[in-house]
């Protein structure tokens, strides 16, 4: 199972606790993670990622492992830390402003 941890908007969007256990097939990926996320809750479509071209939306971050795999590439492996369910992978709601 991996854990995946939820910021607050998309938490209530869910109706869930801010950390999630969703069951994801090997490879461990971005994109495997966040397929498995939107399949388990279908409310969170289109909030974490465009529906038509899959990319990140620009205010979502994603964080494991205490680094930043906003940009890393969907499909490369995520840490076996994260992949064993040791570790999280966080779902952030980046802010903006001056």
């Amino acid at each position: 199972m991996i854990s995946v941890i939820l910021p607050t908007h998309l938490r209530r969007l869910a109706n869930s606790n801010r950390q999630v256990q969703i069951q994801v097939e090997p490879p461990v990926t971005l994109r495997s993670v966040l397929d498995a996320l939107e399949d388990t809750y279908p409310m969170l479509r289109g909030t974490i990622r465009d529906q038509t071209t899959k990319q990140r939306r620009a205010f979502i971050r994603f964080f494991c492992c205490g680094q930043d795999y906003s940009h890393v590439l969907v499909d490369d492996p995520l840490p076996e830390t994260v992949a064993i369910g040791t570790e999280p992978l966080w779902v952030v709601g980046a802010m903006a402003g001056g």
